[in-house]
C-alpha cells in the first residue's frame, strides 16, 4: 500500500469522525496499524494534526455566514452578549487546564486499552445525559449565556481523555447546560475552530520538518479529503440532530471500543 493511499484513508477517517460524537482517536488506534503506519515515525505525527487544520476549515466555510454575521454585529447588550467573548470565555478552561495536561494524557492514556474504555464510557454517559436533558427548545446560538459558554469549556477538558471525543463532550455539555441539541453541536463546533486550529499548529510547528519534500505530497492529499469530507459530515450532522437522538452513536462508540480491546488482546 503506498503512502498515497494511506493518505487519503486517513484523510476520510478525520473528516468522517473529527465532528461527530465518535472519537477520532479510537479510529485512529485502530485504522493506524492496519494500514502499517507507525505513529511514533514521522510524517505520521504531523500529518494527523495538518489533517485535522483540513476538517476546521470545512467548519470555517460551512458556518462562515452565520459566523462572520455575528462576529461583526454588536448584541444591544454589548460585548457581554457577543459570540467572541463566549467562545474566549469557553477556550480557557482548555488553555488553563488541557495544555498542561495534554503531554501526560497524550504519553499515558492514548493508548488502547484507555481509548477502548473512554469509548464504551462515554457511549454509556451520551444515552443517560440525553435521556435527562436534551429539550427540544431553548436559547438560539445568539442567546447562549457566559455561564453557558463556560460550562461547555469545561466539558471540553473532559476530552483530554483519549477516545472520549472533543465534540460528545462538548455536545453533552450543552444540552447540561440547557441548549437544545442543535444549539449545542452549533455551540461546539465554533468552539473547535480556535481550540482544534491552535492545539494542531503548534503540533505541525513542532513536526514542521515533515512538512517538507516528499512528505508535502500527502500532507495536501491527506488535508483536501478531510476537508471535504469534513463539510459532508457537519453539514449531514446538522440536518439530523435538529430532531433525531444521539444513542445510534452510542452504540456505535461501545462496537468500535470492544473492537479496540478486541485489537489489542489478540494483537
Amino acid at each position: 500500500m503506498t503512502d498515497t493511499i494511506r493518505a487519503v484513508v486517513l484523510g476520510i477517517i478525520e473528516g468522517l469522525t473529527e465532528f461527530l460524537p465518535v472519537s477520532s482517536t479510537g479510529h485512529m488506534v485502530l485504522a493506524m496499524p492496519m494500514l502499517g503506519i507507525d505513529g511514533e515515525h514521522e510524517p505520521w505525527p504531523a500529518f494527523l494534526y495538518f489533517i485535522q487544520t483540513g476538517a476546521i476549515l470545512a467548519v470555517l466555510i460551512y458556518f462562515f455566514r452565520t459566523l462572520v454575521r455575528q462576529v461583526f454585529t454588536m448584541p444591544t447588550r454589548g460585548w457581554k452578549d457577543h459570540i467572541l467573548t463566549k467562545l474566549f470565555l469557553a477556550i480557557l478552561p482548555a488553555i488553563v487546564i488541557g495544555m498542561p495536561l495534554n503531554d501526560i494524557a497524550e504519553k499515558y492514556l492514548e493508548k488502547p486499552m484507555p481509548v477502548a474504555m473512554a469509548l464504551i464510557v462515554g457511549g454509556a454517559l451520551m444515552v443517560v445525559i440525553e435521556r435527562r436533558y436534551r429539550r427540544p427548545t431553548g436559547p438560539t446560538i445568539e442567546q447562549v449565556s457566559l455561564r453557558q459558554a463556560l460550562y461547555v469549556g469545561l466539558a471540553q477538558c473532559v476530552a483530554i481523555i483519549p477516545g472520549t471525543s472533543r465534540s460528545m463532550a462538548t455536545i453533552m455539555g450543552g444540552l447540561m447546560a440547557g441548549m437544545p441539541g442543535a444549539v449545542a453541536a452549533e455551540f461546539s463546533f465554533y468552539l473547535a475552530i480556535p481550540t482544534l486550529l491552535g492545539a494542531g499548529l503548534l503540533r505541525v510547528i513542532k513536526h514542521r520538518e515533515a512538512l517538507t519534500g516528499d512528505h508535502a505530497t500527502i500532507m495536501l492529499i491527506g488535508f483536501a479529503v478531510s476537508f471535504v469530507v469534513a463539510w459532508a459530515v457537519v453539514a449531514a450532522f446538522m440536518r439530523y440532530i435538529q430532531t433525531r437522538p444521539l444513542w445510534p452513536f452510542a452504540i456505535y462508540r461501545a462496537v468500535l471500543g470492544v473492537a479496540v480491546l478486541g485489537w489489542y488482546l489478540t494483537r
